[in-house]
């Protein structure tokens, strides 16, 4: 009974930490390039009563065991890449990546950061930054007196200067992909770093073979499905009401227990 009591903690940990991914998940189903996150499980060890496949007093062979297990436990949250929907801005600074790859967001201290969020701005000094003020790398510079900025599919950055009949190219965006996207770690404001996990980055130009395409004046919203996730939410919310009654049928079992000799 005190591993009942145990197991059915241990399932009530796990759902609530179901809940909370779900709640994260719906929390974000505005955020841009957002991608949503599932719990994966794991039993644990099992304890062996009775062995089979041996002879028993009855003089047959047992085909199988009597094995009690010991609850699960969390081994990953797997963040899903699928594409988002994208959604037109109007803003010719919106970007959205239909397919494979990351911008790749050069960072305050040196290093570099990955991110699906295509709401790029121009900052005071003319650069290409993301809404928070990071820098796009490779760096693209936009010239004082431009009229217009276009952004090919394949990632070429031209402007239109006042006074100017021919549009001026100013940079190329490029993209990265890694062998395992899902290893990455978010670490906030729609950034993701490297990890041993996601391996080391590829680069490569949006078009080309792996890479997606630079979709202009549009932005990729969050793939958090809501209905999917409210029905995840009331599976979670009833696993976790079963775990606790099977907490409260343990402490009966044991309260009667304990009062058989009276």
């Amino acid at each position: 009974m005190l591993r009942s009591l145990r197991t059915a903690a241990l399932g009530m940990a796990a759902q609530q930490l179901n809940v909370d991914t779900i709640a994260n998940n719906l929390a974000n189903v505005s955020t841009t390039g957002f991608k949503k996150t599932s719990v994966e499980f794991q039993d644990l060890l099992y304890e062996t009563i009775q062995s089979g496949g041996y002879e028993g007093t009855d003089g047959n062979d047992r085909p199988t065991e009597i094995q009690i297990g010991h609850g699960n436990k969390p081994v990953s949250t797997y963040r899903s890449f699928s594409q988002g929907a994208i959604q037109d801005t109007g803003n010719p600074l919106d970007i959205a990546i239909s397919g494979k790859g990351f911008l790749q967001i050069a960072k305050t201290d040196g290093s570099y950061a990955y991110t699906r969020d295509g709401a790029l701005r121009i900052n005071s000094s003319g650069n290409l930054v993301t809404s928070t003020g990071l820098h796009v790398y490779p760096e693209i510079s936009i010239p004082e007196g431009v009229s217009a900025v276009n952004i090919s599919q394949d990632g070429i950055v031209s402007v239109i200067v006042q006074g100017q009949p021919e549009p001026e190219e100013v940079g190329q965006i490029e993209l990265v992909t890694f062998m395992n996207p899902a290893g990455l770690r978010a670490i906030g404001g729609n950034l993701y770093e490297e990890t041993e996990a996601s391996g080391t980055p590829f680069y490569g130009l949006p078009g080309e073979e792996g890479f997606g395409t630079i979709v202009q004046g549009y932005l990729e919203k969050s793939n958090v499905d809501v209905v999917q996730e409210m029905i995840n939410l009331i599976i979670s919310q009833r696993a976790y009401e079963i775990n606790s009654k099977a907490v409260k049928t343990a402490d009966q079992l044991m309260a009667l227990t304990n009062n058989i000799k009276r």
